[in-house]
């Protein structure tokens, strides 16, 4: 029997076995699978951000500044042209996709090592061009599914955690492998590309939803255009409430993830290269636990009304705990965890159990790739344009001032609109259930 054979067969056991697992073992196999996938694509986004760059400028502006507009720039393009790919792209199509997207993000990494600054700058967006579809990728797999609550808060955690620790582990390589600022992002996507090519393997493995899943959660399908825009026209007030909502989110975010590195030196902890995973963990911990609680509601309605719920939270979390820094009634680290943890547990489910309860709530066939692009698509085009107003327009404004005020700003606004979703959705689902009792 030659190897191709009994490679075949062990892919066959394998599909087998997932099939026949029970949830428990089906969903630890998935959610593992999943985070540890996607903690290694984020290797080949976020360790640059760790470096400062001190000292280098290009026509005026910090060269780090333009390092992240760029790379931004390049995923929100992404993200756009996802709207099209994710929504419509089959399932057999998934891996070959992830492996396009990782090889052109990992060429722009030895484009950026070796071409020297400021012209290497191209090379950043070129790195965030084909990363902006790692997410939809990823959810392509776990959605539609009993379980799938699970399944997204494993692989949702993955972007909390992971984008602390390959900042610690860039940090790392930097003081422990005397590598340079620009050869310490190819260093280590590196290290983490052969542990994805195993991992997207397994992941490759999961069967489809059952019956059962397409019973309880309602059947997932590629989506063309004229099936995109007559969703969006069935839900237009809610959805744009909700990207509205998801456009602070997101600003807060990318402002926290990108400039963690300015912020902490400004608190004092700049030194620390453990002190980004040792704030991000535990936030990723109490995520992961409070989506995962979402299975326990089988109603898909009440679910939903949950999930905006625990937005509404978060985005009070964020102005509490922020105005709790400023009174001094708790220290800047956990400041730092408070306020992640308001900010992805409205992120998270945006991510993963939002749409997907959406879609099972009102029993409408289509996929949540292609809401997550939407929603996604003009979060970054925020980003992008705060970026530009913090670094071309409030220049002279200290990073820590800037965060503390966006966080107030973000917290208020976002809780509003997101009170405003729920009564949105809360007469959208009567008028349904009137017209089909009537």
């Amino acid at each position: 029997m030659g190897k191709t054979q009994k490679m075949t067969i062990k892919n066959q056991l394998l599909s087998q076995w997932l099939r026949r697992a029970n949830p428990f073992f089906f969903s630890l196999y998935a959610s593992l699978v999943a985070f540890c996938a996607y903690t290694c694509i984020f290797a080949f986004r976020k360790p640059f951000t760790v470096a400062t760059f001190e000292g280098l400028t290009f026509a005026g502006i910090d060269y780090k500044i333009w390092l992240i507009t760029v790379q931004v720039i390049g995923y929100m393009i992404s993200k756009f042209i996802g709207i099209k790919v994710i929504a419509e792209m089959s399932g057999e199509k998934r891996a070959l996709g992830i492996f396009l997207m990782i090889a052109v993000a990992g060429a722009s990494l030895i484009g950026f090592a070796f071409v020297p600054p400021p012209y290497n700058i191209a090379f950043m967006f070129l790195n965030g061009l084909p990363l902006g579809m790692g997410w939809g990728f990823m959810l392509g797999y776990l959605e539609g599914r009993r379980v799938t609550e699970v399944l997204s808060a494993g692989l949702s955690v993955s972007f909390i955690f992971s984008s602390g620790f390959s900042k610690s582990i860039g940090k790392w390589v930097m003081e422990e492998g005397g590598f340079s600022e620009f050869t310490m992002p190819l260093v280590v996507a590196g290290l983490f590309a052969i542990p994805l090519v195993i991992f997207v393997y397994f992941l490759d493995h999961l069967p489809p939803p059952s019956a059962i899943d397409e019973a309880q959660r309602t059947k997932r399908q590629p989506m063309n255009a004229k099936e995109r825009i007559a969703f969006v026209k069935t839900f237009l007030g809610g959805l744009v409430l909700l990207i509205l909502s998801y456009i602070f989110l997101t600003i807060y975010r990318e402002f926290r993830d990108n400039y963690a590195a300015e912020i902490w030196k400004a608190l004092g902890y700049g030194s620390s290269a453990n002190i980004f995973t040792l704030t991000e963990t535990p936030v990723a911990l109490c995520v992961m636990i409070c989506v995962s609680l979402m299975m326990a509601i089988k109603d898909n309605r009440n679910a939903l009304i949950v999930n905006l719920l625990m937005i509404f939270v978060g985005f009070l979390l964020i102005g509490l705990s922020t105005f709790a820094f400023q009174q001094e009634w708790i220290n800047p680290v956990w400041w730092i965890i408070l306020v992640g943890l308001g900010l992805y547990l409205g992120y998270v489910p945006f991510n993963s159990v939002l749409f997907d309860r959406l879609i099972a709530t009102f029993k409408y066939v289509s996929n949540v790739g292609f809401l997550i692009y939407l929603a996604d698509s003009f979060g970054y085009l925020g980003s992008i344009s705060v970026l530009f107003y913090k670094n071309f327009g409030q220049i002279e404004v200290s990073w820590l001032v800037f965060f503390i005020n966006i966080s107030y700003v973000v917290s208020i606004l976002g809780s509003l609109l997101m009170l405003a979703s729920l009564g949105y959705f809360l007469r959208k689902h009567q008028l349904q259930f009137s017209a089909i009792k009537g």
